[in-house]
């Protein structure tokens, strides 16, 4: 079941789409000049690609690094919405405090939209929905069980209380037919008497893709399904109360 929080810790949801490009494409094209689109969004920075190269010889070593324009970036006026049109794919970003899947679904669609009829690329390779999400637990010190059902377990002869941690998992999803790279962290904390924990849920699909629109967004929507469902096993009744409740 998906359920809406007043108080979510999403602190930036991503819509992804990797493309092969189309030959010959023009990246002049990636700026997606057009007058709807920058109205939304007129703060534009290009992204570049850097690539090292180092060289060691019997007279000593060398060093060099080389950029190239891959892409531009689009923020919105209010900093919230991020857009990215790069040469290999298209992603859409929306920063805390986050709405709804379908406002936020609707205007990544608008803006993919923008950047197919522009870029033309030849076929989409993988689809992603990620959602960030900073879990701000209180106390100085909280025993991760109490709100995680997913969380390192400790042998009982080591000290118990964690100082830091980082945690990675990698796993199929066959009812999307992708996969899912679940990373969970300990991070600075947002205020004092809290313990801040960053749960990354980031799932893919990468085989078999649909290539007509409208299939493609039909696989989106069974991705944030399925990650409402996994974001929903990950946690225990304690922490929901916390997405519930007024913030402590």
């Amino acid at each position: 079941m998906s359920t809406h929080y007043p108080n979510a810790p999403i602190t930036e949801a991503i819509i992804d789409l990797r493309v092969m490009p189309a030959e010959g494409a023009d990246h002049a094209l990636l700026k997606l000049s057009e007058d709807r689109f920058l109205i939304d969004y007129p703060q534009q920075d290009e992204i570049f690609e850097a690539v090292g190269q180092m060289a060691v010889g019997p007279r000593g070593g060398s060093a060099s690094v080389q950029q190239s324009p891959i892409g531009w970036k689009f923020t919105s006026g209010d900093q919230k919405r991020i857009v990215q049109s790069r040469v290999n794919g298209f992603t859409f970003s929306r920063l805390a405090p986050y709405e709804r899947w379908a406002s936020f679904r609707t205007e990544a669609r608008r803006l993919w939209g923008v950047y197919f009829d522009k870029m033309n690329p030849q076929a989409v390779v993988r689809i992603a929905v990620r959602y960030i999400n900073r879990i701000d637990l209180p106390g100085d010190s909280v025993d991760l069980r109490e709100y995680f059902r997913t969380s390192p377990e400790i042998a009982p002869e080591l000290p118990q209380q964690l100082d830091g941690y980082f945690m990675q998992l990698r796993f199929a999803c066959p009812d999307v037919s992708g996969h899912c790279l679940m990373n969970q962290t300990i991070v600075p904390p947002a205020r004092k008497h809290v313990v801040s924990v960053v749960l990354d849920i980031d799932l893919f699909r990468s085989q078999e893709l649909p290539q007509h629109e409208e299939d493609i967004w039909t696989c989106f929507e069974s991705l944030h399904v399925e990650k409402n469902a996994i974001f929903e096993a990950c946690i225990t009744d304690t922490a929901r109360r916390l997405f519930s409740s007024c913030p402590f």
